[in-house]
């Protein structure tokens, strides 16, 4: 029965609110009910001191300048079960200018002889005020927690532990209590400040972070772990956030202030902790002003813009004054994507996006022709590997093949840069993808060698970036919401990840250094065990790996290495003024006999078998070693 009736009454207060008026009426009559109460107090309690004839009318007075001024402030139309600081200061300053003007009123009517009506004993309105404006607050918070109460029952809330009991802490901490809304119940805070631990911080105790034991999180029922400090090393952070992870608790992140609603922090914006924020590097820091004057009032062209990297070079592209973007791919349904978020997140860019494949001159040439780019940033190509190894020609025809129409094209129409996306694949290539990143490569620079060219020619070179389309982390989260097993070629593979903002990022960057014919090679970072990243990934699914998922080897797939590298051993390595970017120097090549060897391939490519055309490739880059024969 009583079940029923609370029931009953949490979807009353779900679906219904306190109407405004009935909130004016309510604070109304409080004003009307305090000031009796403090003519009272004044006279001791004893009603035939006074008359109460005359107190009564003076409650009506009273509760008529009340009255003028909460409908002036409109203190009575906040939704009380959300009241917040802002609430209560707007009741402070309606009722603090009620006293006032009633304080005026009484010393006139002194001043002037007016009626006893006008004439309120001061020291009855300072009692009024005081009690008034606690009953005011009262109603309120009685209301809100009632309904906190009624709604979210403490026993179907979400455990929690908050990570610093500093200011973003507290921050943090008042949010959870004061959202009607929350599914959160805090149990206290977590600080590394060994002077906190064992006392409280607005009401909850603060511990060490070694009490985070498997015991300790049964105990006390916690089910959810929320990062509060914000000035912490990336390194720091991640170390934390790795403990963590392995106690199979909801991790939860707080976003940074400017991204706040309206500068408040709402408990909806706790994200839930991701990879990227496990990666521990620092924060890259852009010359922007390079960047913007490079890009002031420019054409520019990307090629593959609905890919992953191409996409993020826009956005990142969409934070400075260019002229015009043209965005160039031959995939219809991910253009048609990206073109709906452009006119959702981004209104005011100024951008065409058309649909064509960069291996078809004439297409290309039309596009330069009418749009004349000043910049062009090539992303276009073909990038996994096992697919490429099974289909050498088309690696070899879009990769190179679109290379080359988009660079001599760049020359033709007198492009002022052209920024080419290389691959970490492309050094001591073991499969196709690599090596036709090699051979990109190798045709930038011999572009960039051609007399009379103008076009500043550069080459970017970096490893993975985290959640590409068809990469490993979107197939490990599919593999996981499906139940696994995880499957992952080799115990020992590693990779260099980066994020794809970081990524784009270094791309603008490095795309206005230099003279041209250059390499910039991005700092990745250590490499990272694939199978760590597995596991993290489980962890971070709220589940157990090898226990609730399974983690199946299933061998290196033919072209693949166990490791990567960004250098080769040929190569001399020079640094930047950013630290992140380095220039690989490479050696001179027959950059004409290249070119040579790329336009006759291109040509008669198609006559030849896979090996044929894989046997060409290692005549090009010296020191690509197909797959078997690497492991024979």
């Amino acid at each position: 029965m009583i079940n029923r009736l609370k029931y009953k009454v949490i979807q009353v207060f779900k679906k219904h609110y306190l109407p405004r008026w009935l909130v004016l009426v309510i604070d109304i009559s409080l004003v009307f009910v305090c000031f009796l109460f403090a003519y009272l107090l004044r006279f001791n309690l004893v009603l035939s001191s006074f008359s109460m004839t005359l107190a009564l009318k003076q409650a009506l007075l009273v509760s008529s300048v009340y009255l003028i001024f909460m409908v002036s402030f409109k203190s009575y139309a906040g939704l009380i079960r959300q009241t917040t600081v802002k609430d209560t200061f707007l009741i402070s300053v309606t009722n603090t200018a009620a006293l006032v003007l009633l304080f005026l009123l009484t010393l006139l009517s002194r001043e002037f002889s007016w009626s006893q009506f006008f004439n309120v004993p001061l020291s009855i309105l300072l009692i009024h005020f005081g009690t008034v404006t606690v009953a005011h607050f009262f109603f309120r918070i009685s209301i809100k927690m009632f309904y906190v109460f009624v709604s979210i029952p403490t026993s179907h809330r979400k455990n929690v532990l908050i990570y610093g009991s500093g200011a973003g802490g507290i921050v943090v901490s008042r949010v959870i209590q004061s959202d009607p809304k929350s599914e959160y119940h805090l149990k206290g805070f977590i600080d590394d400040n060994e002077k906190l631990h064992g006392k409280k911080v607005d009401g909850f105790p603060v511990y060490p972070r070694d009490i985070l034991t498997q015991d300790f999180i049964e105990a006390e029922g916690i089910t959810t772990f929320i990062f509060a400090i914000k000035d912490i090393s990336r390194d720091r952070k991640t170390e934390v956030l790795e403990s963590v992870i392995r106690l199979n608790l909801e991790v939860l992140d707080t976003p940074s202030f400017d991204q706040w609603l309206n500068g408040s922090l709402k408990v909806r914006q706790l994200r839930k902790v991701q990879l990227e924020d496990l990666l521990g590097r620092e924060p890259i820091i852009l010359d922007l002003k390079r960047i913007g004057n490079g890009l002031r009032g420019k054409t520019i062209l990307v090629t593959g813009a609905a890919g992953s990297i191409g996409s993020e070079i826009v956005r990142q592209l969409t934070k400075f004054s260019y002229r015009q973007l043209v965005l160039v791919d031959q995939a219809e349904t991910p253009a048609f994507y990206l073109d709906n978020e452009l006119k959702e997140k981004f209104p005011m860019s100024n951008y065409d996006l058309v649909i064509g494949d960069v291996t078809d001159m004439d297409r290309m040439d039309h596009i330069f022709r009418k749009y004349k780019p000043e910049i062009v940033f090539h992303a276009a190509a073909y990038k996994h590997v096992p697919m490429m190894e099974a289909n050498p020609h088309e690696a070899f025809r879009t990769n190179v093949g679109g290379t080359k129409v988009i660079s001599e094209l760049a020359i033709k129409y007198a492009t002022e840069k052209f920024v080419m996306i290389s691959s970490d694949k492309a050094v001591n290539p073991t499969n196709v993808m690599g090596a036709t990143k090699k051979i990109c490569e190798l045709l930038v620079q011999a572009q960039a060698r051609r007399k009379g060219v103008t076009t500043q020619f550069v080459t970017t070179r970096f490893g993975n970036v985290l959640g590409s389309n068809g990469s490993v982390i979107p197939l490990f989260r599919k593999q996981i919401s499906e139940g696994g097993p995880v499957t992952v070629t080799h115990p020992d593979i590693t990779r260099f990840f980066m994020t794809i903002p970081e990524a784009c990022q270094l791309v603008l960057e490095a795309g206005f250094m230099g003279n041209g014919g250059e390499i910039f090679v991005f700092d990745m970072g250590q490499q990272i065990r694939v199978a760590d990243i597995a596991v993290k990934l489980i962890h971070l699914s709220g589940l157990i790996p090898f226990q609730d998922i399974e983690i199946k080897y299933t061998g290196l797939r033919p072209g693949e290495k166990l490791y990567e590298e960004l250098f080769s051993d040929t190569e001399q390595q020079l640094p930047t003024h950013n630290s992140k970017i380095s220039i690989a120097r490479v050696s001179d090549a027959d950059y004409e006999f290249i070119l040579t060897r790329i336009n006759n391939l291109l040509l008669t490519m198609y006559s030849k078998s896979d090996s044929d055309i894989v046997v060409a490739m290692r005549e090009l880059v010296p020191g690509y070693t197909a797959y078997l024969a690497a492991t024979s």
